[in-house]
């Protein structure tokens, strides 16, 4: 356990109305007493209660620094469990790594990336999964991402963990003791017992499981490729979508020759939109080159809108795109309703199959009807964060996938009437793989590894 004293900056290194500098350890108390002065003289502030705040200067040698706030918060009632104290400075740059180099002169060492987080985690005020929702809440880009985060923060997923794998330590103890001592503890009929609670524990696994997909839309957003042949108005929906007139738009065709990436929230769920170039056959080379990127965002993108010219009839280029989403979620829009209408909705439903909507991009009309849609097709309606746990994190959905296989053997071994120590062996891989996620049973160098993406300071 580190007993040393930290210190870093909490806040974004530029000219602003305040900065904070953390202090955490066994000597943040003692390093404030010698730097701070109370504007009334009072007593030492490493002696006024905990969570208190105290207007003064920060002092060195004998000088003022700066007038300042401080926090004390003594542990283990702090973010760190350890002493917290916190400098509100004001928030020039200079000031503040002024007041910094003088608290580690007074014996604190700069912090590393996450580690005031880190010690929250390695004091066991947070797991490991509330710690990794620090740096979530953080880098969240939507509202959705940020209340989710919030949800595993406030220990949701900890708890749900927690209790599957208190169900199978259970289940190994009983058979351990069992196994110990026949004479005193059957095992007769035990396996259908057993089986009862595996099969429960999988359907909670299965259900975590099966959120991830929704969970990395809610961190990471939607993975939106727009497509359509040359002039189909695929740039002018882009900028009508983000409010700006961000891609060059002009009636002659082709004048997208590259990708162009932008993010957006729409109704608070976060798209990162390629608008690619037009899709038709050409023998222009560099064209070419747009056409093969554009079909290489449509196999990786989550969701692809097809803008179709309604007031052209629809040609080879038009079927050639129709092959290439087949199998892709898709909404079509049929743009340029405003012009005479030469392809009907109707139409292009029976062909594609997919969600069809009328708009125009150049008179922002049924764009409404659009954003709802993409709601829909992918929370089927609003998302409701009373009870939902989503996976949001690769390292915990792969955690949970190795689990769930685990259990899996279980069940076979119950089947294939095993001997019940084979039971055991694959309900502990169960227990373990889950305890990685909370940081019950993790290698220092992941943790390490985990810690070091923090920012500064938190």
């Amino acid at each position: 356990m580190n007993t040393d004293t930290i210190a870093a900056i909490a806040t974004a290194v530029s000219n602003a109305g305040i900065s904070i500098i953390r202090i955490s350890g066994e000597d943040a108390l003692s390093i404030i007493d010698r730097i701070y002065l109370s504007k009334g003289g009072k007593k030492k502030i490493s002696e006024v209660n905990s969570h208190t705040v105290h207007y003064g200067y920060i002092i060195e040698n004998s000088q003022v620094v700066d007038e300042a706030l401080v926090l004390i918060m003594k542990g283990p009632n702090s973010y760190t469990a350890e002493d917290v104290v916190e400098i509100q400075c004001h928030g020039g740059v200079v000031v503040t790594k002024r007041i910094l180099d003088i608290v580690i002169k007074q014996g604190a060492r700069p912090a590393e990336p996450g580690e005031f987080t880190k010690r929250a985690f390695l004091n066991g005020r947070i797991d490991l999964s509330q710690a990794e929702a620090v740096m979530d809440v953080i880098n969240a880009k939507n509202d959705y991402a940020l209340k989710s985060s919030i949800k595993q923060l406030q220990g949701n997923l900890l708890s749900k963990i927690n209790e599957i794998r208190k169900n199978i330590i259970r289940d190994i103890a009983f058979i351990e003791a069992a196994l110990d001592d026949p004479e005193h503890i059957s095992l007769d009929n035990f396996s259908e017992e057993l089986l009862t609670h595996v099969s429960e524990s999988k359907i909670i696994l299965e259900k975590l499981l099966s959120s991830s997909d929704e969970g990395r839309i809610l961190k990471e957003g939607i993975n939106t490729a727009i497509i359509g042949k040359p002039n189909a108005g695929k740039s002018s929906l882009l900028n009508v979508l983000l409010g700006e007139e961000r891609a060059i738009v002009t009636d002659i065709a082709g004048t997208t020759r590259d990708t162009l990436e932008e993010s957006i929230n729409i109704a608070g769920i976060g798209l990162n939109i390629i608008d690619t170039a037009g899709i038709r056959k050409t023998s222009d080379i560099v064209e070419q080159i747009g056409v093969s990127k554009a079909k290489k965002w449509i196999e990786e993108a989550d969701l692809v809108i097809y803008v179709v010219d309604a007031s052209s009839e629809l040609d080879v280029n038009d079927r050639d795109i129709i092959s290439l989403i087949e199998n892709k979620k898709a909404i079509i829009l049929l743009n340029k309703i405003d012009l005479n209408i030469k392809v009907k909705e109707e139409e292009i439903r029976n062909i594609t199959g997919k969600d069809v909507i009328s708009i125009s991009a150049k008179e922002k009309l049924g764009i409404d009807q659009f954003k709802d849609t993409i709601m829909h097709m992918f929370f089927t309606g609003n998302i409701d964060f009373n009870d939902e746990i989503y996976i949001t994190n690769a390292r915990h959905k792969q955690a949970i996938q190795e689990s769930l296989d685990s259990l899996e053997q279980v069940v076979r071994s119950i089947k294939d009437q095993m001997p019940e120590d084979f039971y055991s062996i694959d309900l502990m891989s169960a227990y373990e793989r889950l305890g990685t996620i909370i940081g019950e049973s993790i290698e220092d160098d992941l943790v390490n590894t985990i810690f070091s993406e923090f920012c500064m300071g938190k």
